[in-house]
């Protein structure tokens, strides 16, 4: 599904989200505030639009996205990105090796979000932050009505005149209207170990803009990756006695 909109994914984007597509970017790029010489993991780039705005304050930037098709056109387009094809929850880089993490708009489309969330604490340096810009949902109940009248009827006509694959903006519609609100977003950061966690709306709450900080101190890092271990040995009994059942 990705792969087919490749092509014309950022046109269509800066169209279907009326300009704000830009703004959004500029306000991720600023809160993840990218040193020269850092080195920062962008997780769904894309295209690598997102990935080239941080690069410009001399940061190294690693683009990651799980469709070929997207690698495809964001090495075409940027020469000097460098682009990996992986999967966010299986990311093949080793603890502790970036100063940020930043996804936008990406998490909806991960399978198990919490995993991923696992994964970005895991390949960020101690102190290191992370960035989320994900759709959410709008605090005013009338803004509510309207913006799902938006992605009920408006976005699947644009995106048909607009798009290489009408199918896929008709999934993002759906996957918005299903994800948490950011209260619940901010709780699953935590709950990955991330401290200084804190969000605020863009576009009245169309948006969300979540960040967080990987702990310092030993003896939570410990405390973190202790649970983790637990949770990750929980999960994968589950995996197993649900394959035997099934067997």
């Amino acid at each position: 599904m990705f792969d087919g909109v490749a092509k014309h994914y950022d046109r269509t984007n800066a169209v279907l989200s009326a300009g704000n597509a830009y703004l959004w970017r500029i306000a991720t790029v600023r809160a993840v505030a990218p040193q020269p010489g850092e080195r920062i993991l962008d997780l769904a780039a894309g295209t690598g639009t997102s990935s080239v705005a941080l690069s410009h304050s001399g940061a190294r930037v690693v683009a990651v996205d799980f469709s070929p098709g997207m690698i495809a056109e964001g090495r075409r387009k940027h020469k000097n990105i460098e682009f990996v094809e992986a999967d966010i929850e299986k990311l093949p880089f080793g603890d502790d090796e970036f100063d940020a993490v930043t996804i936008s708009f990406g998490l909806r489309n991960v399978n198990d979000p919490k995993v991923a969330l696992a994964e970005m604490y895991r390949v960020l340096k101690p102190g290191g932050r992370v960035v989320i810009c994900e759709f959410s949902k709008p605090p005013r109940a009338l803004l509510r009505i309207g913006y799902q009248a938006y992605l009920n009827y408006i976005l699947p006509a644009v995106a048909a005149a607009t798009s290489s694959n009408r199918e896929a903006y008709n999934y993002l519609a759906d996957s918005i209207k299903d994800w948490p609100d950011q209260g619940q977003l901010s709780q699953w950061i935590r709950g990955a170990g991330f401290i200084r966690v804190a969000y605020r709306n863009l576009t009245s709450g169309v948006v969300a803009l979540h960040r967080g900080r990987k702990p310092v101190d030993a003896a939570v890092l410990a405390s973190v990756a202790k649970r983790t271990r637990a949770t990750t040995r929980r999960t994968s009994s589950s995996a197993a006695k649900s394959a035997v059942a099934k067997s």
